[in-house]
């Protein structure tokens, strides 16, 4: 681009919905589709295009095929002779309404346009600055101070999480590109966007033309202070949640001190949901000499909320600067002038205390109870995405423990999750196992100890015996006090049920 910056160039013509639409078609008619872009480069490319490495995708669309040209047009950011795509795109509108530049006849793409292929096979389409889509020609790596990016791990991580029962209102705040908003257009029926940053709300609108989904009501400015005391069904947001030394990029640093902007913004959520609703974050926190994490992340729930909170991520000071100062491309600049901001994030960590930084995400559902269940753990192991159905079902079991005391819990019905396995751990040819162990295979991939009785009612629950009685006949097998078996069980039954290896069921 010559240096120049990316937020200064003229964006495409949003208005013209009839120019988006007609965009769409003649993509979807060239294949230029997550699965056509896969069959195109090959997995190889493909997976290096996600590394920011353009160079295998080049040689894979040398050839004279439409989807080859428009991948070099739209993601790799390269000139398109005219006469190749002629008989391809709608150039004329594409040209007047600033989707393309032309010049001695060569074309190029104003905008990164990314496929992006939504959870039910939809072809949708991500709109954002050129070279900042995760794949596209210069990765991210930018300075621009209004920069908008494309699709990446966090945003597909956030999506991945979001419980999506059909709402009658949902809010992205920060929509960026629109990824959140494109998802929850799905299945709320009023979507809000906002960002502070005028561009992106452009690029949303972009991003959902092209991906043939409804408008948005789009609001510019900083966290709830665009929808002032209105509710919502639905809140998702992938904040700038860096914690850095000054408000430097706006996608990426929040501009408050520390971790005050995710705090803010979880805290200030509680207010804006409906009851039964639920919001999504990601976020990073800090960890503090004299202070355990979990008691700083339980101090941001809002009250009449229940909560889960995972971290799944933890960097020491040193690491987390490195990996933003990467991110934007600091590293390739002057080796005193990196120094220089180096020492200035690890200034900034050592006047807050901070010894290392998390990142994980944060869930909260509006409720009525009077005490609400706030759960904070760490999980760093792989997981099933999406996990959607999952948080669902995990404030859904919190609210049933709150419902059932340990009477209930023995009189209730069980029966094991699926794809649950038991494995037995021990030395070889000894009698009994040293320990036994359930493992999930879905969800949260969770694993956790139990006794033999444990095992043993969770093996036995099939929903037709209440725990009392499968207690019982676990009792009368192995010659124990029943009464005490029943007195000393139900915590462990509380835990399974917690963790999702236990379903209740109707007797």
């Amino acid at each position: 681009m010559g240096g120049v910056s990316n937020a200064s160039l003229p964006l495409p013509s949003s208005d013209r919905a009839d120019v988006a639409a007609a965009l769409r078609r003649a993509l979807l008619d060239a294949d230029f589709t997550a699965d056509g872009l896969l069959e195109l480069l090959g997995a190889s490319a493909y997976a290096a295009l996600a590394r920011s490495e353009t160079v295998p995708a080049l040689r894979a669309t040398r050839g004279d095929g439409a989807l080859a040209a428009l991948v070099r047009l739209f993601l790799l950011q390269e000139t398109v002779p005219h006469a190749r795509v002629a008989d391809v795109l709608p150039l004329d509108a594409l040209l007047k309404s600033g989707w393309l530049v032309e010049g001695d006849g060569e074309l190029r793409a104003t905008v990164d346009v990314r496929p992006y292929g939504g959870p039910g096979g939809e072809d949708w389409f991500i709109v954002s600055d050129l070279g900042c889509a995760v794949g596209g020609a210069g990765g991210i790596g930018s300075h621009d101070e209004g920069v908008v990016l494309g699709v990446g791990g966090a945003s597909t991580t956030l999506a991945g999480i979001t419980v999506r029962t059909p709402v009658d209102s949902a809010l992205d705040l920060g929509t960026g590109s629109g990824i959140q908003a494109l998802h929850a257009a799905q299945h709320a029926t009023r979507v809000t966007a906002t960002d502070l940053n005028p561009r992106a709300l452009e690029f949303t609108r972009l991003t959902l033309a092209l991906s043939g989904a409804p408008e948005a009501d789009l609001r510019e400015g900083s966290l709830f202070e665009p929808v002032g005391e209105e509710t919502y069904d639905l809140i998702v947001s992938n904040p700038p949640f860096v914690i850095s030394p000054g408000a430097r990029l706006t996608y990426r640093d929040g501009g408050m001190g520390g971790d005050d902007l995710c705090r803010t913004l979880v805290q200030e959520a509680g207010a804006r949901l409906n009851e039964g609703g639920y919001a999504h974050f990601l976020a990073n926190w800090q960890h503090v000499e004299g202070e355990e994490w979990q008691d700083r992340l339980r101090s941001w729930v809002p009250r009449g909320c229940d909560a889960w909170i995972v971290q799944r991520e933890v960097q020491d000071i040193t690491q987390y600067a490195e990996l933003w100062l990467r991110d934007a491309g600091d590293h390739r600049e002057d080796p005193e002038r990196y120094a220089a901001r180096y020492e200035a994030w690890l200034d900034e960590f050592e006047a807050r205390g901070t010894r290392a930084v998390g990142f994980g995400w944060i869930a909260l559902r509006k409720t009525g109870a009077a005490e609400p269940s706030v759960t904070v753990e760490e999980w760093p192991h792989p997981v099933e995405q999406p996990l959607g159905e999952t948080v669902r079902e995990f404030f859904d079991r919190q609210e049933y423990l709150r419902a059932h005391d340990d009477a209930a819990l023995l009189a209730a019905h069980f029966k094991l999750a699926d794809e649950v396995v038991q494995e037995q751990v021990g030395l070889p040819g000894a009698e009994d196992p040293e320990h036994v162990v359930l493992r999930q295979h879905r969800g949260m991939r969770r694993a956790t100890k139990v006794d033999t009785v444990g095992a043993g009612f969770a093996g036995v629950c099939d929903g037709s015996l209440s725990a009392g009685r499968i207690l019982d006949a676990i009792a009368q097998l192995v010659g124990e006090d029943p009464v005490l078996l029943r007195d000393r069980t139900p915590a462990q039954i509380r835990l399974l049920v917690e963790q999702g290896f236990l379903v209740p069921v109707q007797a």
